[in-house]
């Protein structure tokens, strides 16, 4: 199981009241909301191996020298060094988060120059058995993969309904699979991460392209052959599309070769370091969040 952490623990922010705070008054709705998924996750699904993956570069440089507004309007207005604008009160909150889940033992991975998505792409490439990713970023629906037996787990309304999306579901409701999103979202764009996407060409006809040429490469080619059904205006869309299309894919894709370094993904039966654990559920008052994940992992 593939944790998209920052994904999980925005949705926990937004999901648990920020009433819900520390003995001294700071908020920990962030850090207590994913404690509870984690507990109801290990729960439910009995991962064999846990990993929270972490945006060491949340807007890696290699992207943005690809297609240079990637991801730009999240930039903080007051930022100089290409923060990325987070809730004033979930900032404090990321530190604590990272510090339970080195004490409790869960792994927690990043690369450097990569987001989390390229740590979950490279993983699962790895991964010798089946996969469960868990995310609120539709972005990593293109690591679906029915024969390798690669779902996302996505949350429809918290933890307690999550979405299963296999490729029966991707082709139920985009029209595509799992191998297929990523071109799809090349060419519809995504206004939420800076791409602009082709003229005139939403979700539901990125599809229906992508099921008659095959895959971008064939589209791209159907514009330049006079004999094919594009519509003179598609057909002039695309081609003056070309640079964009030259460059979106990388951008779109989630890398699987990223440099990752050595950790051990088991789930933990007991805390690594229970006294520190002990230290900041105390400073944090993390009480019932945590001892469920803790019974739930002793299992």
């Amino acid at each position: 199981m593939l944790l998209d952490s920052a994904s999980l623990y925005f949705r926990a922010y937004y999901g648990v009241p920020d009433s819900v705070r520390s003995p001294a008054g700071e908020p920990v709705n962030a850090v207590r909301g994913l404690l509870d998924f984690i507990a109801r996750l290990v729960q439910d699904h009995h991962p064999d191996q846990l990993v929270a993956c972490m945006d060491a570069d949340w807007r890696p440089q290699w992207r943005v020298d690809l297609v240079p507004s990637y991801k730009t309007h999240r930039l903080a207005e007051a930022a100089v060094d290409g923060e990325e604008e987070i809730p004033d009160t979930l900032a404090p909150q990321v530190p604590v988060i990272e510090q339970v889940l080195d004490a409790l033992g869960i792994a927690k991975v990043g690369s450097p120059g990569f987001e989390a998505d390229d740590v979950i792409g490279t993983l699962t490439a790895r991964a010798e058995g089946p996969v469960q990713i868990v995310t609120g970023d539709r972005d990593l629906f293109q690591l679906v993969d029915d024969a390798r037996r690669v779902e996302v787990l996505y949350p429809v309304k918290g933890m307690g309904n999550l979405q299963r999306t296999d490729d029966a579901l991707l082709l139920e409701k985009y029209g595509v699979r799992g191998a297929q999103y990523a071109d799809m979202a090349a060419l519809r764009g995504d206004p939420s991460d800076g791409l602009p996407g082709v003229k005139g060409i939403g979700e539901k006809t990125a599809a229906q392209l992508i099921n008659e040429y095959g895959d971008l490469a064939g589209i791209r080619a159907a514009a330049h052959d006079s004999r094919s059904r594009l519509t003179p205006a598609r057909r002039k869309n695309i081609i003056e599309g070309a640079a964009y299309l030259d460059v979106a894919p990388t951008v779109v894709r989630v890398a699987a070769d990223a440099p990752l370094p050595a950790f051990d993904p088991a789930l933990p039966r007991e805390p690594l370091d229970p006294m520190t654990l002990e230290e900041l559920s105390a400073r944090w008052g993390l009480g019932h969040s945590l001892e469920r994940v803790l019974a739930v992992l002793a299992g």
